[in-house]
């Protein structure tokens, strides 16, 4: 059977990245957080049809948190269809869109195991891993992805507890979730964390979101170098805009949601499908000296 790159469809034809999708405006639409995929118009695509691996991930061991949806819910099903075994975290509230997650996992021949609960809470991220690790037989992927976005013009609207809400799910969460982690995982094990544009270039209205980028992005660089004499890699991803459930659920305000992604020089949000291959890379084994980086893919906005 032919092989195609990842992320790729069988055709060899070049595509218009600035047509490839859909261009603002959007229509005005908001959900409760956390929100659901399946409810946004349009709809995101993780590349639930598109993605095609090519076993670049065989055997490997996978827990992704936010893995319901958005880049968590892409990059879940690119390392399956690559070959993974993959641990999905998630709130509650999200089950069904992980329900659709884990059918497709299924679909590509690989085991899933779903650990819905609420990452700010140390006690569960500890048995999060503990379940993940049980399931799956082992460990030796993480993907620290689940986060809180909330559009605030002024720091006097932040509240103490809004303020540390975004900092327990987007910060605590991931030091928590690591530290259990790397206790069983081994050499040649990776770790990737979703920093954000916003680590180097705030946006006014998501201060304390962009502080916790900020933090995750060094967190990062420090960890690799930690880790480095055991034999996992730490990198991160910096998204630019995406069009997923973090924004319609008051990541941005209705009338910035309309032209969400038109700033870019490409003039459109990225959908998640196009930074599923971003993390693949930096899982798979062939990245072996790839360490305390933070890769972007923000449609033309610069890196980090």
């Amino acid at each position: 059977m032919q092989q195609h790159l990842p992320g790729s469809d069988p055709s060899t034809s070049l595509k218009d990245p600035v047509s490839l999708h859909t261009r603002p405006p959007f229509p005005m639409q908001a959900q409760p957080w956390p929100g659901l995929a399946s409810k946004m118009e349009p709809r995101p695509d993780h590349g639930e049809t598109s993605y095609v691996g090519r076993a670049r991930l065989t055997g490997r061991k996978a827990l992704i948190t936010g893995g319901d949806s958005g880049i968590g819910r892409a990059v879940a099903i690119a390392f399956a269809r690559e070959g993974a075994d993959v641990a999905l975290s998630y709130l509650e509230a999200e089950e069904p869109d992980a329900q659709e997650v884990a059918a497709l996992i299924r679909d590509a021949g690989r085991r899933v195991i779903c650990l819905p609960g609420d990452i700010r809470d140390e006690g569960f991220c500890q048995m999060l891993v503990g379940r993940a690790a049980q399931a799956l037989g082992g460990l030796d992927l993480l993907v620290n992805n689940a986060g809180r976005q909330q559009s605030a013009e002024s720091i006097l609207d932040i509240s103490t507890d809004a303020f540390d809400w975004t900092f327990k799910t987007n910060v605590y969460a991931m030091f928590w979730i690591t530290k259990a982690a790397i206790a069983c995982m081994p050499p040649g094990a990776g770790i990737i964390n979703t920093a954000s544009v916003n680590s180097y270039d705030p946006s006014a209205h998501l201060l304390d979101y962009a502080m916790t980028k900020a933090a995750i992005a060094n967190f990062t660089k420090g960890l690799a170098k930690q880790l480095a004499k055991h034999g996992i890699r730490v990198n991160a991803v910096a998204p630019g805009p995406f069009w997923t459930a973090l924004q319609v659920t008051g990541g941005q305000t209705r009338e910035r949601l309309r032209e969400f992604g038109a700033d870019t020089p490409l003039g459109r949000p990225g959908q998640p499908a196009e930074i599923a291959a971003v993390y693949v890379a930096l899982a798979a084994n062939d990245a072996s000296y790839v360490t305390g980086q933070v890769y972007g893919a923000s449609g033309g906005e610069g890196n980090p």
